[in-house]
């Protein structure tokens, strides 16, 4: 598969409402005071840094009308997700979360 093939299929999610698709970033692997290499896999709980991938349209109020989101594609981000907001996409080794726009704790700039 091209590798514009596999950009072309990751937007075929488009998020609802107020949900986001965040693609996880790779935390660097760390080095212990002795020199070993530890890697991210080895860390009790993965790093929660990640792109913006794609966006909804934003949460509907009780007048019915669209509240906009506040975040872009794009955007760096630290979220809160757990397994259950894990969505396999078909990629070796990248992971991605779906979550709420309320889930996005911070933006990094």
């Amino acid at each position: 598969m091209a590798k514009d093939a596999k950009k072309t299929k990751k937007m075929n999610l488009q998020p609802v409402a107020d949900r986001v698709l965040v693609k996880r970033e790779d935390a660097p692997d760390k080095k212990s005071p002795a020199g070993i290499i530890i890697p991210d896999t080895a860390a009790k709980e993965k790093s929660k840094i990640g792109i913006v991938i794609a966006v909804g349209p934003g949460r509907i109020n009780d007048d019915g009308k669209i509240i906009p989101m506040a975040i872009g594609v794009g955007a760096k981000v630290v979220f809160n997700a757990g397994w259950d907001n894990e969505v396999n996409m078909g990629e070796d080794g990248e992971e991605y979360f779906l979550v709420k726009e309320s889930d996005i704790l911070a933006i990094i700039r």
